[in-house]
């Protein structure tokens, strides 16, 4: 026997789980062999594996469906425990155009601004999008989001969830474990996401049946990705190479994402940024979407917005002052080239010409 306690959170427990708690009680009887009962916003189920694994798929159904309706029928109930969970992940999903998705904890899941909403629509229109924005303007939580319903709506078979491993300041060689667990932490953000969108028990069984990968960069290459979902985040710290070889995986049938941030590249000083060429590169290119996000998406703390405004401000200034003084030594060969002839540079130069220098 196995032991679960699922908790219920934004929900009202009254419309929930209905009058003495009659909807609970009509779950539990449809699961003879268990133990299904509820104390306050919780419910203990006992019972094998897969039956704890199917209650858990109807609890999670039953609480998408009431984050939508705002209650909870017998007539709901019945239809849940008859259908299969894919079904009625299904059913949910096609009733809500507004709702990307609800979370694993019954969380609406949707575009909160204009540009957010722009990439939705975007993606759903092309099936290779590329997205740029500052920290914060939610385009790994909106794509993770977009590649979970497209996987529930079986409009793919599988999602494919990449990084390149590039150090940010630290040393990759110094952290602690394996390479798994070395590479983990750069892949952090997208396991928070996945676990805000899929009850625990279904991601453990979608990453170990390879439903769900999440891998760094390197292990794309010379791989075919078809039937997939697939997001390249980060790309601002790809190379050229690296970003070419990410885009000729894409299969006839795969939704393809590309989501950077021009002001976080970490590549070495020299190495120019696979993202930005790819950006020049396949700008005119029909069928390809772009979304660019603003300081206005961001959706952090409101000091996020003032921290991003702050940096493009001090970018651009950078980048002006960095344009004059270019220019000012353009000027300045140009009246030397015209005005002195080179048998007479030795003559022009000062007398303590070693200390000008």
């Amino acid at each position: 026997m196995v032991e679960k306690v699922i908790t219920l959170e934004n929900v009202s427990l009254v419309d929930f789980l209905g009058a003495d708690n009659q909807n609970i009680r009509r779950i539990a009887a449809a699961f003879p062999g268990s133990k299904i009962v509820s104390r306050g916003n919780e419910i203990k189920v006992q019972g094998p594996a897969e039956v704890i694994s199917r209650v858990n798929d109807i609890l999670s159904s039953l609480i998408e469906h009431y984050h939508q309706y705002g209650a909870i029928t017998d007539r709901d109930v019945n239809q849940y425990l008859s259908a299969t969970s894919e079904e009625a992940e299904g059913r949910v999903l096609a009733a809500s155009p507004d709702v990307i998705l609800f979370g694993a904890k019954g969380g609406v899941i949707k575009a909160k601004t204009p540009n957010q909403q722009k990439l939705v629509d975007t993606v759903m229109k092309h099936d290779l999008t590329f997205t740029l924005g500052p920290a914060g303007t939610g385009k790994t939580y909106i794509s993770v989001a977009l590649a979970v319903r497209a996987l529930k709506n079986k409009e793919v078979k599988k999602i494919i969830i990449s990084r390149p491993v590039v150090e940010a300041g630290e040393s990759l060689g110094f952290l602690p474990g394996d390479m798994k667990e070395k590479v983990d932490p750069y892949l952090r953000p997208i396991y928070d996401a996945l676990e805000d969108m899929i009850p625990a028990e279904k991601l453990k069984f979608y990453q170990e049946n390879k439903i769900i990968e999440i891998a760094p960069l390197a292990y794309m290459r010379g791989r075919t990705l078809n039937n997939a979902f697939v997001l390249l985040d980060e790309a601002q710290n790809t190379t050229p190479s690296q970003i070419k070889m990410f885009l000729t995986r894409m299969g006839p049938s795969a939704k393809v994402m590309v989501n950077g941030d021009r002001s976080q590249i970490d590549l070495p000083t020299r190495q120019k940024s696979g993202l930005m060429q790819a950006l020049d590169i396949l700008r005119d290119v029909r069928g390809i979407g772009f979304v660019e996000m603003t300081a206005d998406d961001v959706v952090r703390h409101r000091l996020v917005k003032e921290i991003v405004q702050a940096y493009d401000k001090f970018d651009v200034a950078e980048q002006r002052r960095e344009a004059e003084f270019k220019q000012r030594r353009r000027d300045g060969n140009e009246r030397h080239n015209g005005h002195r002839p080179a048998e007479r540079e030795d003559a022009e130069l000062p007398v303590n010409h070693e200390q000008s220098l």
